[in-house]
């Protein structure tokens, strides 16, 4: 893949974790690969990140990325529910650091800059311009996987940036 740069984009969770493979090529990007990693509710916890871990690691070792974007853990009303997405942001953090790639994070605003040039962008601005940049004939399903795409672009514009 002459110059080419593989990103794996994460928007974490316990429940569901999506994520999106793409290939940087240059001022080009293109989508290999989209979905989510589910949990069921009806699992342990630990049980539950134990098989995020096992899926993530299938991807990782899958694409052999050369980073990995995740998003920042964001402001959450529920405690619980944060601490909870904490705990399975800590399991892919380590997960990528056990595979050797490395690892960049955005705020929800700087993914929504990079995407949409606007931080305010809503959840349906940000998804179309995914859909655009990548060339795709729709939207991904389910948002999650939209979401890990826009956090693997915020990435790969800021390394395009750096060049």
């Amino acid at each position: 893949m002459n110059g080419s740069k593989l990103i794996l984009g994460i928007d974490p969770g316990y429940g569901i974790t999506g994520y999106g493979i793409i290939r940087v090529e240059g001022a080009k990007m293109f989508c290999l690969e989209c979905g989510v990693i589910q949990t069921s509710a009806k699992e342990e916890f630990s049980i539950r990140i134990k098989i995020l871990h096992i899926e993530l690691k299938k991807i990782i070792k899958k694409f052999k990325p050369n980073l990995v974007s995740i998003e920042s853990l964001f402001f959450c009303n529920n405690a619980k529910t944060a601490i909870k997405v904490g705990q399975a942001r800590g399991i892919i953090l380590l997960t990528a650091i056990l595979e050797n790639v490395p690892i960049v994070e955005y705020t929800p605003l700087q993914v929504k800059q990079a995407i949409s040039g606007y931080g305010n962008a809503d959840k349906s601005q940000v998804q179309q311009m995914v859909k655009l940049i990548l060339g795709l004939k729709t939207i991904p399903r389910p948002d999650d996987a939209a979401d890990a795409l826009a956090i693997a672009i915020s990435a790969a514009n800021h390394f395009n940036l750096k060049l």
